[in-house]
């Protein structure tokens, strides 16, 4: 008998306990580069107070993609993880995660596309670079073929 698959259970999970768990438990990705790691820290433990929390460096290539460091040089990022159930009062998931993700924008970094995100369209957009998805996406004829990688994984385009 293999593992279930975490996609089929979460379809499977009815409003109430889906709202539970979003409630009482995080599982965020953000990749930051290194020279706000500082600030970041402090973020996290002011918005999400989840620890441990994962570190993990890395090198962000410049290269044409969603995800790339401004300017024309490659750039250390780290990968900022915390999983768990936030320790902060009156923790508010929507209100908690816009308030990172607002700051992982401002210092240019990224999250992963896999945790929940609560982004509206233009702060997606303003957090990747989309000019060569969108464009392959035309070239290819995928605009009536498949949903926009924001319909697919922000909330508020799916709830």
């Amino acid at each position: 008998m293999v593992p279930p698959k975490i996609s089929l259970l979460k379809l499977t999970q009815g409003e109430t306990l889906r709202k539970l768990y979003e409630q009482h438990h995080v599982v965020q990705d953000m990749l930051v580069p290194m020279k706000c790691l500082q600030q970041a820290l402090h973020t996290f433990q002011n918005d999400i107070h989840v620890y441990p929390i994962w570190l993990c460096p890395f090198i962000l290539p410049s290269q044409p993609g969603l995800v790339h460091p401004k300017g024309n040089e490659a750039e250390l990022y780290i990968d900022i993880g915390a999983y768990g159930e936030p320790r902060v009062k009156h923790f508010e998931a929507r209100s908690c995660m816009r308030q990172l993700e607002k700051f992982v924008r401002s210092v240019h970094g990224f999250q992963m596309l896999y945790a929940d995100c609560y982004m509206n369209r233009e702060e997606f957009w303003e957090m990747f670079d989309g000019s060569l998805y969108h464009k392959l996406r035309e070239k290819l004829g995928c605009q009536d073929a498949f949903p926009e990688v924001y319909d697919k994984i922000c909330k508020a385009a799916r709830h």
